[in-house]
């Protein structure tokens, strides 16, 4: 039989000795009662995360070269749960950042949001109507450092105005980072949204556009964000957002009672395959060998 060939989201020897420590550290600290090692190999857990984070297929529909559903649900409900997921996309981003010589947390961060169409079947609680672009399904909200990596996400109703999704940002930002100074965001923000920053001690400034330039004309610094939700949109860096968007379905139940979302967690297992695409960019936006504060 001939080998077996990786998945394109599968991890490199150098990306998987980036989250060993952080993986084989867990697993040390929960041993098994009977004291079984597990019949999976806690690299190809990974792969599948990857693997389901990047396609979006069902659980139950993972290839059958990598772990079943079984195992792989119950390393990510565990991650989840006690904030693995988080530690190891926050080692990973301040790896990027000091590999081109800025501090691990960022200064300074920009906030978008954008309405995207819901996938057939999504409950109707759950989603609404942009009005402004017409655009019924989701609204989705990103926090990106000056490099395109991210620092939060929320996903809404598109009906949600901006005001609501930047306010979510911002305590998300405030909550997750204490370094965060200032924060840029469109027109689309209201006086509201610079207000509750105050509040959470975060300036934030709207960048308003040149009403002489007409067209597309990209805004310093801010076109960061729109590169990252286009990217988004067209599948290509899969940087934490998409699969928030897929786990809103899980959000309600019949009747409309909330239950705890597990999008935060797949969003962190998504954004994961942002690295690469950070490094690249952030070759391109740094130019200065020195420490940079934002």
């Amino acid at each position: 039989m001939s080998e077996l060939k990786p998945y394109k989201t599968d991890l490199s020897d150098e990306q998987w000795s980036l989250v060993e420590p952080v993986i084989a550290a867990w697993k040390a600290a929960h041993r098994s009662v009977s004291g079984h090692q597990g019949r999976y190999e806690m690299r190809e857990i990974v792969n599948a995360l990857l693997y389901q984070g990047r396609t979006g297929c069902q659980w139950d529909l993972l290839p059958h070269d990598l772990p079943p559903r079984g195992a792989v649900m119950y390393y990510f409900t565990k991650w989840r749960d006690d904030g693995t997921d988080q530690t190891i996309h926050d080692l990973l981003r301040w790896q990027v950042r000091e590999k081109v010589r800025r501090n691990a947390d960022p200064s300074l961060v920009v906030l978008d949001t954008q309405s995207v169409h819901g996938a057939a079947g999504v409950p109707a609680q759950s989603t609404g109507r942009d009005a402004a672009k017409e655009v019924p399904g989701r609204k989705r909200g990103l926090a990106v450092d000056v490099l395109g990596l991210v620092i939060a996400v929320v996903v809404l109703a598109a009906s949600v105005h901006d005001n609501a999704a930047g306010i979510a940002l911002l305590d998300k930002v405030a909550a997750d980072t204490d370094t965060v100074q200032k924060v840029l965001v469109d027109q689309g923000f209201k006086n509201a949204v610079v207000a509750h920053g105050q509040t959470v001690g975060i300036e934030v400034e709207i960048v308003e556009r040149n009403p002489d330039q007409t067209g597309f004309v990209p805004i310093p610094k801010r076109w960061i964000v729109e590169i990252c939700q286009a990217q988004c949109t067209h599948g290509v860096c899969c940087c934490a957002v998409w699969a928030a968007s897929v786990q809103m379905r899980r959000l309600y139940q019949p009747g409309g009672r909330v239950r705890r979302s597990r999008s935060s967690a797949s969003c962190r297992w998504s954004a994961w395959a942002m690295r690469r695409w950070g490094q690249q960019l952030s070759r391109r936006v740094v130019s200065q060998p020195r420490l940079i504060q934002a």
